[in-house]
């Protein structure tokens, strides 16, 4: 709960920080081509870019949807693009699946900053922890900020040395930036492809539903798992809208 909306305040330093690390593009953009180099394809992979296919061959795509793309962003793109398009929807993808879990488990349950026992809806806590622990936010924004900036060491090209469209390096994959405690990543590429996929497709559906947690608590100020399955103490409808 605490990490979901904190994001939110740390929204500008975050900006910040990825923009000084990617405000550039790197070395002149490489041809649209068909990579066949088997180094090449063992970075990234087994993904071999090709602009024949959709989103260059990236996985994602997903029986009955398909290679849904209803606003183009696909079409034309150039492989430096389309890689930096894949890197932002799964980094929001990852974060959303974590504010989404968040949300629902920091409105049940929330021990930390002595707020164990109150009813807070998890778009107010924020503003309730602040109360308590005001600095809390700004030690969070600087290890966001750190975050961020390991992520772009790994996969990033120094802006002083960006040209063209090319913000991620030619043998970075789009959201591998090595961290994998538990070991999870498959060495087959067709396993690390179906992988991948799933992660993608979760990220999407988080993001969609953080969207709407967030809606239905402005509109009805009360908690999510309290509107839809019973489980928890309504909370004061002080919202006019309630």
């Amino acid at each position: 709960e605490i990490y979901t909306l904190s994001l939110h305040d740390a929204l500008p330093i975050s900006l910040l920080i990825a923009s000084l690390l990617s405000v550039s593009s790197a070395f002149v953009a490489a041809p649209r081509r068909v990579v066949r180099a088997s180094a090449q394809q063992a970075e990234l992979n087994g993904w071999v870019p090709d602009e024949n296919e959709f989103a260059w061959g990236l996985p994602g795509s997903l029986d009955p949807v398909g290679n849904f793309d209803p606003a183009g962003f696909a079409e034309g793109c150039s492989l430096n693009q389309m890689k930096t398009y894949r890197e932002a929807e799964l980094q929001h993808g990852r974060v959303a699946m974590l504010a989404s879990v968040g949300f629902l488990v920091g409105e049940f349950y929330h021990p930390l900053f002595g707020l164990e026992g109150q009813e807070i809806l998890a778009i107010d806590s924020l503003g309730e922890v602040r109360k308590v622990f005001p600095e809390f936010f700004e030690i969070l924004t600087l290890a966001i900020g750190v975050a961020e900036l390991g992520r772009a060491l790994v996969g990033w090209v120094p802006p002083n040395k960006a040209t063209g469209d090319e913000r991620l390096n030619a043998d970075y994959y789009p959201g591998d930036i090595g961290f994998d405690p538990l070991g999870l990543k498959p060495d087959d590429a067709e396993e690390f492809a179906t992988l991948h996929t799933k992660e993608l497709q979760n990220g999407r559906l988080a993001m969609l539903a953080i969207a709407g947690f967030v809606a239905q608590e402005l509109v009805d100020r009360t908690p999510i798992l309290l509107e839809d399955f019973g489980v928890g103490v309504e909370a004061d409808p002080s919202n006019p809208l309630f």
